[in-house]
């Protein structure tokens, strides 16, 4: 069986430079996320020293990876892992490949893990791992390597029962393969729980590729239909075709949505009368990126979260959406395809202009639902059928979407800052009923 991996492919000779978009006025992730929790914990009522609790990792580890390349040189690589909280369940969160990875930016993911499955009742803590590399200049080899000593280096704090990870910018279910069968190995037994998001034939669960993307439609559904919207004939632009870019814009077109637009690292294109998002994923196949897609025109990459359009979705990194572009942004709806895409300067800017933004720890929280559902299929050594997968998640994801709307509704509150409160009540009540030992 041959894997599909597209994050680690090797970009074309013929493809065209990375487009850089500019990051004028942005901000950390991890300011963003301090200072989303630092104004949940006030409104709250919480005292300096549950805050600071909140606030700090349980427990992060940095590790050291030689890696000997094919050429024989030897390299030495930095990975993290953090685990944010863990009162309400072992630590989930993915595991990034990408040069830009640090340590702070692993602590911003981790937390926002932490709220996300706490807002979608997930019985899991937050956590996220990360190496500092690019993929693409790396061979297959060299990445099952980096991916394996890795794992053996983080060994004493993960576990089905304690961490969990699962794919997330640069790796896929191979990477999962080989993280399972490193740690299985340890074991001397295999450990499916160890990973979510691995292949079917070792225990991964149906549905679970695709589950980010139909989350993040369900929601752009929902959120449609709260502004009077019909989904069928509304404008989407979709910044980023990866993950979960790539399946949220086909599912968008087989509902009715008319893409305009859509964008990857290389640049972005544009074609007022809709793409044709079966025949771009058959280009995108053949070419490695959107550039180039005959039927439609070439777009400048930032220009096209500035499109009017009914639905944006920014689905690739955080931190795009900033105080230098926020005001120029004319859709009347951003769902949260990416973890942190729009920082916290932004968001009051868009709130003013009255945007309604469906923030990431709701919107794209369906790949770790179905990665819940794939640990519990393999703590049963049973499998779900897709139907089961997908019905049990739009149900997660719409009980998730009327609770933060009738919460901000309630208190006069935007989603996001209505779901971070849910949120961070939610593990508060878990860490208060557990005490503090000793």
């Amino acid at each position: 069986m041959t894997l599909a991996q597209p994050s680690l492919t090797q970009p074309s000779p013929t493809q065209p430079a990375v487009v850089q978009t500019g990051l004028t006025g942005r901000t950390s992730a991890l300011d963003d996320a301090q200072a989303q929790l630092a104004e949940a914990a006030a409104a709250l009522g919480y005292d300096e020293g549950l805050h600071t609790m909140l606030a700090k990792p349980r427990r992060e580890l940095t590790v050291t990876i030689p890696l000997r390349r094919d050429d024989g040189s030897m390299q030495v690589l930095t990975g993290y892992r953090v685990q944010h909280n863990i009162s309400r369940g072992p630590a989930k969160g993915g595991l990034r490949y990408s040069p830009h990875v640090t340590l702070d930016e692993v602590r911003a993911l981790a937390m926002w893990m932490t709220w996300k499955c706490a807002l979608l009742d997930v019985p899991y803590g937050g956590a996220k791992g990360g190496i500092a590399l690019d993929p693409r200049q790396y061979s297959i080899g060299e990445l099952e390597r980096v991916t394996r000593r890795y794992t053996s280096e983080i060994l004493p704090i993960i576990g089905p029962q304690q961490d969990i990870q699962a794919p997330d910018i640069g790796t896929d279910e191979r990477t999962m393969a080989w993280i399972m069968d490193t740690y299985s190995v340890s074991q001397g037994h295999t450990v499916p729980g160890i990973v979510t998001g691995k292949p079917l034939s070792l225990g991964g669960s149906l549905g679970r590729a695709s589950a980010t993307s139909r989350g993040v439609v369900h929601i752009a559904k929902a959120a449609l239909h709260s502004l009077g919207i019909r989904v069928d004939g509304s404008t989407a632009a979709i910044q980023g075709f990866g993950k979960v870019g790539r399946d949220a814009a086909r599912f968008l077109a087989d509902e009715g949505a008319r893409v305009v637009a859509v964008s990857d690292q290389y640049g972005a294109i544009h074609r007022a009368a809709g793409l044709d998002i079966h025949a771009l994923g058959a280009h995108v196949d053949t070419t490695g990126s959107v550039v180039g897609f005959g039927s439609a025109d070439e777009l400048e990459a930032a220009d096209l979260l500035e499109l009017d359009v009914d639905l944006l979705v920014p689905a690739a990194v955080e931190g795009v959406i900033h105080e230098g572009n926020a005001a120029s942004i004319r859709a009347r709806i951003i769902v949260e395809g990416a973890n942190g895409p729009t920082s916290r300067a932004a968001d009051a800017i868009l709130a003013s202009h009255g945007v309604l933004v469906a923030p990431d720890i709701l919107a794209n929280a369906g790949g770790v639902i179905v990665s819940y559902f794939e640990w519990v299929q393999a703590n049963q050594s049973y499998r779900w059928q897709a139907r089961d997968v997908e019905a049990r998640l739009e149900e997660r994801m719409l009980a998730a979407w009327a609770a933060v709307n009738e919460h901000a509704r309630a208190h006069e509150l935007t989603l996001r800052a209505a779901a971070t409160r849910l949120a961070v009540a939610r593990v508060t009540e878990a860490h208060r009923l557990r005490g503090l030992y000793p």
